[in-house]
């Protein structure tokens, strides 16, 4: 009962987006389980209930990540519990979670990416090929969000102003141009998407060979083959591109403030991550150029 009532609160007054909400319960369920081997229950819960789930995960060989964000959700849980008068004490107070390591976002470079898009032949000619190469141009070129690539319909790109309009977390709509290359590759597609005579018909941008939904697996797939051609990190996942965007944005000048509404962070500690690989970038610079370094 109380979780249906808190992910009602996520849903309607918190509007979070469903993959989030989802993951708020996933954790919930996994603590609960939890607790059943312990004497406690969901409104008394202590703090040494919490700590001893954090050891468990941690012996599990849980990252520090992942169990900061399972933190957040119980302390998001009890504050709205003790909101709703459910709960006396908070036993999140009491609670911190594990150091997370510090590190640096891994990015494709610049050179690696422009060999990919315009010097390497990976893309065919018809509607797959098509469709893939727009996959990892909106990502490389806008530094949007997986769920955000998802969530794209056609009427969300201008191509008269050439930009998009982007469903950010939290429900907020941002809106991030394109160039005339990427305007015009939208354009094609859509245009080539059109003429394939889909039995089905999705509002989605980005649709499967038979016009279905795409969905988030295949998009992982389709991004982790592509960038296997010019990268060898073991971490190929669409977020990379949203990292190498806006590390690319940071190195040419661009303002940090500008970088987060463009990227849609709540709040600037977030793009500040990436100022971390430009100082690299800096020392090494440093290194082969300075005579006394």
């Amino acid at each position: 009962m109380f979780i249906e009532r808190f992910i009602r609160y996520l849903q309607f007054e918190k509007r979070l987006s469903p993959n989030t909400v989802t993951a708020y319960r996933k954790d919930l369920e996994q603590f609960f389980v939890f607790l059943q081997t312990s004497d406690a229950d969901i409104q008394n819960v202590e703090h040494q209930h919490v700590r001893a789930w954090m050891v468990e995960l941690m012996d599990q060989g849980i990252e520090s990540k992942t169990i900061n964000r399972k933190i957040s959700c119980l302390r998001s849980f009890y504050k709205f519990l003790q909101r709703e008068e459910l709960i006396q004490f908070n036993p999140m107070i009491q609670v911190k979670g594990p150091k997370i390591p510090r590190r640096l976002p891994v990015i494709i470079t610049e050179q690696k990416m422009d060999s990919l898009l315009d010097g390497v032949h990976v893309f065919t000619e018809d509607f797959s090929g098509y469709r893939d190469r727009l996959i990892i141009e909106l990502l490389y070129g806008t530094g949007i969000r997986l769920s955000e690539l998802l969530n794209l319909k056609e009427e969300d790109f201008n191509r008269y102003e050439q930009y998009i309009k982007v469903l950010g977390k939290r429900n907020k709509q941002r809106i991030i141009p394109v160039n005339s290359s990427l305007a015009t590759l939208i354009e094609n597609y859509i245009n080539l998407k059109q003429n394939q005579g889909f039995d089905i018909k999705s509002s989605g941008l980005i649709v499967t060979n038979d016009g279905r939904d795409v969905y988030p697996r295949f998009i992982y797939r389709k991004v982790k083959l592509i960038l296997s051609v010019v990268s060898t990190h073991k971490k190929r996942s669409p977020h990379i591109l949203r990292h190498s965007f806006a590390t690319s944005l940071l190195n040419r000048g661009a303002d940090l403030n500008a970088i987060k509404e463009l990227l849609g962070h709540s709040s600037l500690a977030a793009t500040q991550v990436y100022t971390h690989n430009s100082v690299e970038k800096l020392k090494l610079i440093y290194k082969q150029a300075h005579p006394k370094a």
